[in-house]
């Protein structure tokens, strides 16, 4: 069964849902990387949370005058305008008063929330708000979505991303470096509006598939999945878009296939799958390859070590120095070194005594600066510098072909 809902096998409104989730996460991951990058990630949840009085006098106003108060495109139109006055109160008592920003949308979200809830609260004592089932934008519901909602949210998603891909540039500027965009001639303060613009629209297009509670979650969580893959922003904004993608995809097809799992929480999950795969496998930054640089560095420290004993004629006590020694050929099982050894260890010392002069000598100040305790000084200084130092230290000269 999960593989037919992958592949839009499962009925018409599992597809719907599956198609339309799908574009959601690609315009979500999309957008959300330059929030991330300009540190604004707490901005999306001001805006998610400000949505729900839209919707609620939305729904009110609607049924006011006589038409469907679960018109879908009207509570989305409405749940824009209420976050866009959200947005514009965060701008005012940021720029107005001494609130730090994260304060600022602290006091913005709760009260629009609490707002919202009881707008919610009065419409359940109206006779046409009993079976408003506006609650299920807190959290998302997909069940008995039609046609024309899909191509709501799959509009909306697509129209989003293209303005992100004709705004990326000057936006990638300005989360970078907004001093160096604003010496360049732009308007950092227009190119934030617009991608705060651009967030609200996801959060807006969201509110039906993952709900204003966890849209948050699709805006944030792509873009910090694919910053362990890469660092470059084209790559990121890319990856980000498909890890967003795949979330809305895959966790609308696993929804499917139970009635009882719920559409938003199992898109989150997914997505939280897929930064959780990439905090231990990216290849950069992941916390696999990083085990693995601390495992190298610890044993290039016990080479080195263990290779200064034997220069020195001390004994060896730990046991994965001389295991190492051992599996590379430098040493025997009673510590004694082998003739590789001995050579190897006669120019770790040597190395060690011409380190001492560089770090001493402040006509090598640059140099010294490289020293970590286990940097070849071959790599560092030139062959006649080399030689010099051995003059100056009385050591033998290296043959050299």
């Amino acid at each position: 069964m999960l593989f037919d809902a992958l592949f839009l096998q499962l009925g018409y409104n599992a597809s719907l849902v599956a198609i339309g989730a799908g574009f959601l996460g690609i315009a979500a991951g999309v957008t959300g990387t330059f929030l991330y990058l300009r540190k604004q990630a707490l901005l999306s949840d001001a805006i998610s949370h400000a949505t729900l009085p839209g919707v609620g006098l939305a729904f009110v106003l609607m049924a006011l005058v006589g038409g469907s108060g679960r018109f879908l495109p009207g509570l989305l139109l409405g749940a824009a305008l209420s976050a866009g006055i959200g947005l514009l109160c965060v701008s005012a008592l940021t720029r107005r008063t001494r609130l730090s920003e994260d304060s600022a949308i602290g006091a913005v979200l709760s009260v629009f929330f609490g707002f919202g809830i009881v707008i919610l609260t009065v419409i359940q004592t109206m006779s046409t708000g009993r079976q408003a089932g506006l609650e299920s934008f807190l959290l998302g519901s997909t069940a008995g979505m039609l046609f024309n909602d899909a191509v709501v949210i799959a509009a909306g998603g697509a129209l989003t991303l293209l303005a992100v891909l004709l705004f990326r540039r000057p936006m990638g500027l300005v989360a970078f470096d907004p001093e160096y965009a604003a010496a360049r001639g732009f308007n950092v303060a227009r190119i934030d509006l617009v991608i705060m613009t651009l967030a609200l629209a996801v959060t807006v297009v969201g509110l039906k598939i993952v709900g204003l509670i966890l849209v948050v979650a699709m805006l944030i969580i792509p873009p910090v999945a694919a910053r362990f893959w890469s660092d470059r922003m084209e790559v990121v904004a890319l990856l980000s878009g498909l890890f967003g993608g795949l979330s809305g995809w895959a966790g609308a097809a696993i929804s499917a296939t139970a009635p009882a799992l719920p559409t938003g929480p199992i898109i989150v999950l997914v997505c939280f799958g897929l930064f959780v795969l990439s905090l231990f496998l990216a290849p950069g930054r992941g916390l696999l390859a990083a085990l693995t640089r601390h495992l190298r560095f610890q044993r290039r420290v016990h080479l080195r070590q263990g290779l200064l004993a034997l220069a020195q004629g001390q004994p060896i006590y730990e046991r994965l120095t001389l295991r190492l020694l051992r599996r590379a050929g430098l040493a025997r099982a009673d510590g004694v070194a082998t003739d590789e050894g001995r050579a190897r260890a006669a120019k770790a010392l040597r190395d060690e005594k011409r380190w001492e002069l560089v770090r001493s000598d402040p006509d090598f100040a640059a140099a010294a600066l490289s020293y970590d305790g286990l940097a070849g000084i071959e790599t560092v200084l030139t062959v006649d510098q080399i030689a010099e130092i051995d003059n100056r230290i009385g050591a033998p000269r290296e043959v050299t072909s």
